[in-house]
């Protein structure tokens, strides 16, 4: 009898050992190092453009003439602009650093924010080509913010998200979120810069995980979420699940010895 419900106790500690805890599980937990602050102030760097980008140009003038000869592709009165389109109709950042913009011709963007690249590109069409008083305006953007997910979520790849800023916590959702066997402590991001890659590691599961540095993205990060040991076990990720595939060995062994012994 003791030896009974040892074992039943052994299978029972086994089983919950194997299962994934809840506390592992839920996103942004205040694990008291937060000050209690109603607003959490968060350092974001603008983006600096770096090679194999691809960014939109768009410009206007009280009379849309003056601007045609400069547009590759006059999207200005479009509602909605592909990713596809994007690709083809923008303006690729080359290894040198340069945008080749029709009559303008090279310009270098390269380590450049979106607003300084705008207003270096209108004010060389200002100062060579149109007058203040054509009212020339300029818009430069990237063309999607895309970044490349992969491990345990459940939709792995590159995606493009039509928005200026993006959080890790956006990005993980636009990739149908982590699985329960990802590790939420330990999401490692590779950031790419002009004089080489960094990788950084947050810890989703905390609270404070919104004053890291990597907590909003940057264009072309990739992120890597990793699998919990539970997975590697092949035991189940609920105590249920565990305590099935428990029963299952323990059903095998015991027909095993069974017929062994006859």
């Amino acid at each position: 009898m003791n030896k009974s419900i040892i074992g039943l106790m052994l299978i029972i500690m086994l089983g919950f050992t194997a299962c994934v805890p809840v506390k592992d599980i839920i996103y942004l937990q205040d694990k008291g190092k937060s000050n209690n602050e109603s607003v959490t102030k968060v350092e974001l760097k603008p983006y600096r453009l770096q090679t194999n980008d691809i960014i939109n140009v768009t410009m206007k003038a009280i009379d849309p003439k003056l601007v045609e000869i400069f547009s590759m592709n006059n999207t200005q009165n479009q509602q909605l602009v592909s990713e596809q389109t994007l690709y083809y109709s923008g303006y690729s950042v080359d290894d040198h650093g340069n945008i080749r913009i029709p009559v303008l011709g090279e310009i270098n963007v390269l380590g450049y924010t979106l607003e300084e690249a705008r207003i270096k590109i209108e004010n060389q069409l200002l100062q060579e080509y149109l007058k203040k008083e054509s009212g020339v305006f300029v818009t430069v953007k990237l063309a999607g913010f895309r970044y490349t997910i992969n491990g345990e979520v459940a939709s792995t790849g590159t995606k493009t998200l039509f928005q200026d800023k993006v959080n890790i916590m956006e990005a993980i959702a636009n990739a149908g979120d982590i699985t329960i066997t990802g590790d939420r402590k330990d999401v490692k991001i590779i950031r790419q810069f002009p004089q080489g890659s960094e990788t950084f590691s947050i810890d989703l599961t905390d609270k404070s995980a919104m004053n890291s540095p990597c907590y909003f993205l940057q264009p072309n990060d990739y992120i890597y979420v990793k699998p919990l040991k539970q997975k590697s076990w092949g035991t189940g990720t609920t105590g249920i699940q565990s305590l099935q595939t428990i029963i299952t060995l323990l059903s095998v062994a015991t027909t095993t010895y069974l017929l062994l012994k006859n």
